[in-house]
């Protein structure tokens, strides 16, 4: 059992984290992404085909992608209803629950958004998308409406961004720029604030905490008392991460060839 103390001012966070391998549970296989939904459900990318598997590791549902193009972003903002966006074809697709198409495929080039290089779901069916070539975030109904941006970024906060990632969570969109940090806006489409952790490779939103991956080590971010604390990782795939998430009780990490799941015990 691994064991971090965390000072006790964090009353939100863990106060104590214990990783049991015993109840590890094992995904099997290279992927090129995966990503949880706040039921735990896991969503496994091979190539064109999308696998789902519950928090225990066991294989749920499968189907081909073949048409989409490649993948860009998956997005499981609402638990059984992923989002999936190529960039190439400028296509956005959400699944329904048996990960077959739901409505028909979005196409951004033809509805006015040709430069989109990024996308995340946002509440009440929306959608988020960083424009390369406006330098601006927008976010959008389900038809594709406008509803605000932000406008320029780099007139906003003199930088040129270069986003790697973003999610919606809570009423806030958090975008990862790995040279200048995780860039915060609300849904009206105004900067919040910058949290200054750069070179994250990954990172995920919960309740509160930021969960990220920066240079090969796991770590958990208080947006309260903006403390920084590393997560106790098995020490058999601590130099191997390649993507970290936490739900439920639960941490996820994607190394070379495989999914693992541990649980992540919390005392308060």
């Amino acid at each position: 059992m691994m064991r971090l103390r965390i000072p006790a001012l964090l009353t939100t966070l863990l106060m104590l984290i214990s990783v049991h391998a015993q109840t590890r549970q094992v995904i099997e296989g290279a992927c090129d992404a995966f990503t949880t939904d706040e039921m735990g459900n896991v969503y496994v990318l091979r190539g064109d085909v999308l696998e789902l598997y519950n928090s225990k590791g066991a294989s749920w549902l499968r189907n081909s992608v073949k048409t989409f193009g490649r993948i860009n972003n998956l997005d499981a903002f609402y638990s059984l209803k992923p989002m999936l966006f190529s960039q190439e074809q400028g296509q956005i697709a959400v699944l329904d629950n048996t990960l077959a198409v739901q409505g028909s495929v979005l196409n951004l080039p033809r509805n006015g958004f040709p430069q989109v290089v990024l996308a995340c779901v946002s509440v009440q069916n929306g959608f988020w998308f960083f424009d390369q070539q406006e330098l601006e975030l927008i976010r959008v109904d389900a038809q594709l409406r406008k509803l605000s941006n932000t406008g320029r970024l780099d007139q906003l906060l003199g930088i040129t961004p270069a986003p790697t990632a973003m999610q919606e969570f809570d009423s806030r969109l958090y975008v990862n720029d790995p040279t200048n940090g995780i860039l915060v806006f609300d849904l009206f489409g105004t900067y919040v604030k910058t949290i200054p952790l750069n070179n994250v490779s990954n990172f995920e939103v919960r309740d509160g905490a930021l969960y990220f991956l920066q240079g090969g080590r796991a770590q958990v971010y208080d947006m309260r008392s903006f403390a920084i604390m590393d997560i106790p990782v098995p020490d058999d795939i601590k130099d191997a991460m390649l993507d970290i998430r936490i739900e439920r009780g639960k941490l996820y990490v994607r190394t070379a060839d495989r999914i693992v799941i541990d649980e992540v015990v919390t005392a308060r």
